[in-house]
C-alpha cells in the first residue's frame, strides 16, 4: 500500500513539475528541455553537439532537433569544427546568454514552492532518499 502511494506521489510531482516548467519556459520563449542545453552551454560555451547529447543523456535525433529550434530562434549558433568539419560546436548568442537569469529564476521559484514548509532536517532526509532513488534507477540502467 505505502509503495503504491509513494509511486503515485512521485508521478504527481513529476507531472506537475513538467507542466509548470513548460508553462514558465513558454513565457520566456523556450520549450521544456531546452533549458538543459542552455545550462550546459552557460557552464561551457562551445561544446560539441555530441558532448551536449552525452551530458543531457538524450538521443542524437532529439538533440539535433532541439539545437535546430534553438538556432532558428536565435538562441544558439552551430559552427563546424575548424580542424574537423564533421564536428559541430554549439555557441550561445547574446539572446541565449540573456536567458540565464530568467531560467535560474524559474528554477529557484519552483524549488521554493516545492520545498515550502520543510525544515532543514527534513530537507537533509529528503536529499538522502532522493540520492538513493537515483542510485537505484542508475544501477537498473546497466
Amino acid at each position: 500500500m505505502i509503495d503504491q502511494e509513494i509511486r503515485e506521489h512521485l508521478h504527481t510531482i513529476s507531472s506537475l513539475t513538467r507542466k509548470q516548467f513548460a508553462k514558465a519556459f513558454r513565457q520566456i520563449g523556450l520549450h521544456r528541455g531546452q533549458e538543459h542545453v542552455l545550462y550546459h552551454l552557460w557552464i561551457e560555451d562551445g561544446l560539441t553537439q555530441t558532448q551536449l547529447r552525452e551530458r543531457i543523456g538524450t538521443e542524437a535525433s532529439t538533440i539535433s532537433n532541439m539545437l535546430k529550434k534553438l538556432a532558428d530562434d536565435g538562441i544558439i549558433e552551430r559552427k563546424r569544427g575548424e580542424t574537423d568539419s564533421r564536428v559541430i560546436n554549439v555557441f550561445l548568442t547574446e539572446k541565449g546568454r540573456n536567458l540565464k537569469e530568467p531560467v535560474y529564476q524559474i528554477w529557484r521559484e519552483h524549488r521554493d514552492i516545492l520545498l515550502d514548509g520543510l525544515i532543514v532536517e527534513e530537507k537533509l532526509i529528503l536529499r538522502r532518499i532522493l540520492q538513493q532513488l537515483s542510485e537505484n534507477l542508475e544501477q537498473n540502467e546497466s
